[in-house]
């Protein structure tokens, strides 16, 4: 099993991910999704920084462990707002959804081997094509024409952050119809982006 996870993690570092396991699921639920994948040129820059602000801030200075943001979660009685992009991708790519401890550990001992295969560049293109964004809607290219009319290249600093806003849980946050925690996340973000292009924590994937 290490093995064939291994030879899938240097696979995938150039290949795209066909499908996941709850993709395949929500596909059987939901008779169908829309996804689109495109490459880390086709995807409007300030997306990256967008994502990055909203779900990891500290992701081009940590090896896929954001210990600083474990221990405040743990000291906040739970482990919310820990996982990181790394720690996104290594579950939504290679394992399942759902809390339990076997799947946590492999995540654990996966997510460094992602780290030191990928380049920070991919594991945010690979997160960026296979995050959910609503319903059945899995990637950004596919999230941004069905919210916005646009190609991922295209999207604007205020749209790229609308569609951050919603990745905690895209089945209760809505980008087309965004509410006042939408609207209020949305505003953070975009100064977020701003500030990490500013000062240095967009440099490992920024072009």
């Amino acid at each position: 099993i290490a093995a064939l996870y291994l030879v899938l993690i240097v696979l995938f570092s150039f290949v795209p991910p066909p499908i996941n396991l709850y993709q395949i699921s929500e596909s059987a639920r939901l008779g169908g999704i829309t996804k689109d994948w495109v490459n880390w040129d086709d995807i409007a820059p300030v997306m990256g920084r967008s994502a990055v602000a909203a779900e990891d801030a500290n992701f081009c200075l940590h090896w896929g462990f954001d210990m600083a943001a474990i221990r405040k979660a743990v000291d906040d009685g739970g482990t919310r707002g820990a996982s990181t992009i790394s720690q996104q991708v290594v579950k939504n790519v290679f394992l399942w959804q759902g809390r339990s401890y076997l799947r946590k550990a492999m995540e654990a001992a996966m997510t460094p081997m992602v780290e030191l295969v990928w380049s920070k560049q991919r594991i945010l293109e690979v997160y960026l094509n296979v995050a959910e964004f609503g319903e059945g809607v899995f990637g950004v290219q596919a999230a941004a024409q069905a919210n916005f009319g646009v190609d991922a290249k295209d999207l604007s600093a205020l749209q790229a952050a609308r569609l951050a806003a919603v990745l905690p849980n895209p089945k209760v946050y809505s980008t087309a119809n965004p509410g006042s925690f939408v609207r209020k996340r949305t505003r953070s973000i975009m100064s977020g982006a701003e500030t990490i292009a500013v000062d240095g924590r967009a440099d490992c994937f920024a072009d």
